[in-house]
């Protein structure tokens, strides 16, 4: 399979700051990547690399297999969709969208045609002749992506792109950018901080922490197989289990990752099962599931449990509790040197 990005060693820095950190990674021609971490974890500055608004201190970055490290954005075959839509709010929606051919000197007519296939490829056929006000933060969303697409990348870049919608939109938009990327077969190089997004809509994610590359995995791998406590923890937010409480499960001292849903809530433990004793010190809802966090001597466990769930009675604060862990559930990890 060809290789549509690749970061050999890159590295780049803002004064005493090293946002970018020696990384180094290959995206193929029509994967789903997504670049996962909190702010200032490096991911947005890796981004801004690719499309050469920012340029290396150190290493190379090929597109398409070849040299591009030197190269300035506009020579670049990539397109960025950023979070704040940046459209001008002067032009009208097919304005915008035919902004770039207009600057490459394509004719009107061809453009105008052009914009409106893409308009009507996003959901927008009809809403040519609006203004960007006119627009909710989807719709907006849809012509930023309509724009960026129009001078057909080989690469897309999208910059936390649906971090400005509320969550019922956000979801909306996450399945309609899946379905628009099986559609179209391009790469898409995706920019998050939220864990759900990026395991729910990638191929492969890379979790940035401090300007370095934690994992580079499948979603399945990296939350069933987090490597570090920073990766279980960021992804799923896992249990870190250490010392006393690691020995008591079958572990040795750690840390492990254990997730919240492999507890189980019962008195009786399977064969492959170690039993533990808590007291239940916060109880949170959350509609099909309940998350109660248990004190286990200096440590606390996350437990989830189905809230339908009628055969235990559902535990109360300050009450003793019994857990039973599956010893598999343990999950070795290795501190970041």
């Amino acid at each position: 399979m060809s290789i549509a990005v690749e970061l050999r060693r890159v590295s780049r820095r803002f004064g005493d700051v090293r946002a970018v950190d020696d990384v180094s990674f290959t995206v193929a021609e029509g994967e789903f990547f997504a670049m996962l971490g909190p702010s200032g974890s490096g991911k947005t500055t890796c981004l801004r690399l690719i499309a050469g608004f920012e340029t290396p201190d150190a290493g190379q970055l090929f597109l398409l297999e070849k040299e591009a490290t030197a190269l300035p954005p506009f020579a670049r075959d990539v397109n960025t969709v950023f979070q704040d839509y940046a459209l001008f709010p002067h032009l009208t929606v097919g304005e915008n969208v035919a902004y770039g051919p207009r600057m490459r000197g394509v004719d009107k007519a061809q453009r105008e045609k052009r914009a409106g296939e893409l308009l009507e490829l996003v959901g927008l056929a009809g809403y040519g002749r609006r203004k960007p006000g006119e627009l909710s933060g989807g719709q907006r969303q849809r012509v930023a992506l309509a724009r960026a697409l129009i001078n057909e990348p080989k690469v897309l870049l999208l910059d936390e792109p649906l971090g400005a919608l509320d969550l019922k939109l956000r979801e909306q938009m996450q399945a309609e950018l899946k379905a628009l990327k099986r559609r179209l077969g391009i790469t898409f190089i995706y920019v998050t901080h939220d864990q759900g997004e990026a395991l729910s809509m990638s191929d492969r994610v890379a979790v940035f922490n401090q300007g370095r590359i934690e994992q580079l995995d499948s979603p399945s791998a990296l939350y069933e197989q987090p490597q570090t406590p920073f990766v279980a923890d960021f992804v799923g937010g896992a249990n870190i289990v250490r010392g006393a409480l690691a020995q008591q499960l079958g572990g040795g001292p750690g840390p492990f990752a254990l997730r919240s849903e492999r507890v189980r809530i019962a008195e009786t433990p399977n064969s492959d099962e170690t039993s533990i004793t808590g007291k239940v010190i916060e109880v949170s809802y959350h509609g099909a599931t309940s998350r109660y966090t248990v004190a286990i001597g200096d440590q606390t466990l996350d437990v989830t449990a189905q809230s339908g769930e009628s055969s235990t009675p559902r535990p109360q604060l300050e009450t003793s509790i019994a857990l039973c862990v599956p010893r598999a559930a343990l999950v070795a990890l290795a501190e970041r040197s």
